[in-house]
């Protein structure tokens, strides 16, 4: 059986990327990229049905990301 998969790559903050490899240890994730994948398509398929954030969430995301310099 041939699988003809297309991937991409995304990038990750180091710091990130470590916090996930940490979380993932004794589970059944065997990489990050597998649990992002995970992640990422639990929010889009369960995650639909509300906003993600609300006015004040999406507030706190985008200072903390300023502060971190990913906005400016």
């Amino acid at each position: 059986m041939v699988t003809d998969k297309k991937y991409t790559t995304v990038s990750l903050p180091t710091p990130l990327f470590e916090k996930i490899q940490e979380k993932i240890k004794g589970t059944g994730f065997t990489s990050v990229s597998d649990y992002v994948t995970f992640v990422l398509r639990e929010i889009l398929t369960h995650g639909t049905d509300q906003e993600a954030f609300n006015a004040e969430d999406e507030k706190k995301v985008k200072d903390r990301l300023r502060s971190l310099g990913y906005l400016d």
